[in-house]
């Protein structure tokens, strides 16, 4: 179908060198393409084709033959019974020989050239279908294991990304429960948030901060960033809604420089629109920066915008996904959310989400004094006491400043009672009026 030369270009695209195979006496390209001016005449096989792969087997020692396109090389014959009496020589010539072999053909849409190579799925020992499809304008392509002979597999449908590194395939089935256990606690950056929540955020866990915009998500994300930065510790920041100047320059605003850790090399940014691709290749992305920077903490702001990936279901696959490889990896992962409007929501990630996380934080707008106001509050925090009530905050020059809010009432939780951390928070607030 192709020319062995193009054959060699395209995969250097996928970062694989055919020619260097070639040298090593490791891979041997025939080019069997028919001449498109070469007269058919008389009664013919394929055999002859086959004496010559037998002989460049026998050169190189292989045992693996790849055939590209099937379909292609069955053109010739215009007979249907005869394309499937010379694809079942084929198929028994293959085992004869004791080759592993791949066949790859084209899939139609159309029912007559479905029933011309049904066969094929019964003569084949291994049946991989490859889809591509446009749902919500974001391509995706998809492999299912239609059937494989003699072994267990997967049979459910799963996306794939063609890269610079070849095929990565990332099933949502292998999602796993098999994470570390909760680390010990880290600053938020905050010395009373610290308070309200016990002590900080605990290392390796998912935390939710959620809210209608502009109630300072990205400003309490970022006093986490620059605390943990000037740790020494190393944050990868994922932005879908703003740049990674766009980000410093704002957090310039409150107070919280993160040019020197930029520069330190202990932040780095990936910044990308959400509709730029889909899911999984969001989540290649992702994973190859974690690998390459080694991060303790990841922050994603914000996974609200995740749904513009594609479908919904494609936002949950990916921040489950990440979510699942931060737990095995002992990283932190803090996630900012926007809330549709400014009324209390059942689900506050928007997605079937909250139920994965450790901890969420919830900020609000409030009416005070004829005046709005913002409103903090701990609704839950896994493996941990927490204050369970409301916390007036403002944005100053100089960060976050927490207090709290005058007549708040208790808010039901998980917490049978209000957590010490609560208290003394209380008790600094009376102390400071």
């Amino acid at each position: 179908e192709e020319r062995a030369d193009a054959i060699r270009r395209n995969a250097l695209a996928l970062g694989w060198n055919l020619s260097a195979l070639e040298e090593a006496g490791k891979l041997f390209i025939l080019e069997a393409r028919l001449d498109r001016n070469a007269i058919l005449s008389g009664d013919f096989t394929i055999a002859p084709l086959l004496a010559i792969v037998q002989g460049a087997a026998r050169r190189i020692k292989a045992k693996r033959i790849v055939v590209d396109a099937i379909d292609v090389l069955l053109r010739i014959y215009a007979d249907p019974r005869r394309q499937q009496n010379e694809l079942y020589g084929l198929h028994d010539w293959l085992t004869e020989n004791g080759f592993t072999t791949v066949l790859t053909a084209k899939k139609s849409e159309s029912q007559e050239r479905i029933s011309q190579y049904e066969f094929l799925d019964y003569m084949a020992d291994c049946v991989i279908a490859l889809d591509l499809r446009v749902l919500g304008q974001v391509t995706t392509r998809r492999l299912r294991v239609v059937k494989y002979r003699g072994s267990g597999f997967a049979s459910n449908e799963y996306p794939y990304v063609i890269g610079d590194e070849g095929n990565v395939l990332m099933p949502i089935s292998t999602v796993s429960l098999d994470h570390r256990a909760l680390g010990p606690r880290i600053s938020t950056g905050n010395e009373v948030l610290d308070e309200v929540l016990c002590g900080g955020y605990r290392r390796s866990s998912s935390i939710m901060i959620t809210g209608a915009s502009g109630t300072g998500k990205t400003t309490l994300a970022c006093t986490f960033v620059k605390a943990a930065c000037g740790r020494g510790e190393k944050v990868l920041y994922i932005s879908f809604e703003e740049s990674d100047d766009a980000v410093v320059t704002a957090m310039l605003s409150p107070g919280i420089d993160l040019r020197p850790a930029v520069k330190a090399g202990t932040l780095e940014f990936q910044t990308v629109m959400p509709e730029a691709m889909g899911a999984e290749q969001h989540l290649v992305r992702a994973f190859r920066q974690i690998d390459k920077l080694q991060p303790d903490h990841i922050v994603v702001d914000a996974i609200s915008a995740c749904k513009r990936m594609g479908m919904e279901k494609a936002a949950f696959d990916y921040l489950m996904r990440l979510v699942d490889l931060c737990k095995c990896r002992g990283i932190t992962c803090l996630m900012t959310n926007q809330l549709e409007g400014f009324q209390p929501q059942s689900d506050f990630s928007g997605i079937g989400f909250s139920s994965l996380l450790d901890a969420i934080i919830l900020l609000r707008y409030v009416e005070l004094r004829r005046e709005i106001a913002r409103s903090l509050l701990v609704l839950k925090s896994r493996g941990s006491e927490h204050s369970n009530k409301y916390h007036h905050f403002v944005i100053t020059d100089d960060g976050i400043r927490i207090t709290s809010m005058p007549g708040a009432t208790k808010v039901k939780s998980n917490v049978g009672r209000p957590s010490p951390a609560g208290s003394r928070a209380d008790d600094r607030d009376r102390q400071s009026k």
